[in-house]
């Protein structure tokens, strides 16, 4: 890679880092490895509110470094997620969504890494699917998981 490219990524990167993320809930976190300096590593479970879609609610659980990096921010979190979405309400949309499209967002590093989750519509089967995965402005993750939301055929998904 030239250098030229590497500075316009690192650009993008930085610029990224400044969008807003979709308000999380943290539910709870287990230790999974004990540090003598530092938060321990734990996994993390947070519960994200749909923004278009009310009535529904995604339960993401992920990997979160410790120690003295994972204290100060500088930690790189392991690229591993896994997502539970679940109706937890009547569902409703308040206007169109689309086919597909990013509704949460959450950095996993300081510059490089996102935390990505992404609805899609299954139109024939009136269902809501989300998948949950990790990015890199170089290298993408392959790691990711989805979770499915049907719903009522009496409340048709609305696409634009």
């Amino acid at each position: 890679m030239h250098i030229h490219q590497l500075l316009t990524a690192c650009s993008a990167a930085l610029l990224l880092s400044y969008a807003p993320a979709a308000a999380a809930e943290t539910i709870g976190s287990v230790d999974t490895v004990f540090k003598l300096l530092g938060p321990d590593h734990k996994i993390v479970v947070d519960a994200y509110d749909d923004p278009k879609v009310t009535g529904v609610t995604c339960y993401v659980s992920r990997a979160k470094t410790g120690g003295i990096k994972g204290g100060l921010g500088l930690a790189e979190d392991r690229s591993e997620a896994s997502i539970n979405c679940q109706a937890t309400g009547p569902i409703s949309f308040a206007a169109p969504i689309k086919q597909q499209e990013e509704v949460f967002t959450e950095r996993s590093s300081l510059l490089f890494k996102r935390l990505r989750v992404v609805r899609m519509v299954d139109a024939a089967r009136n269902t809501l699917v989300y998948m949950t995965y990790s990015d890199r402005v170089i290298e993408g993750s392959p790691q990711n998981s989805v979770a499915a939301v049907p719903v009522p055929r009496s409340t048709p998904i609305p696409l634009r």
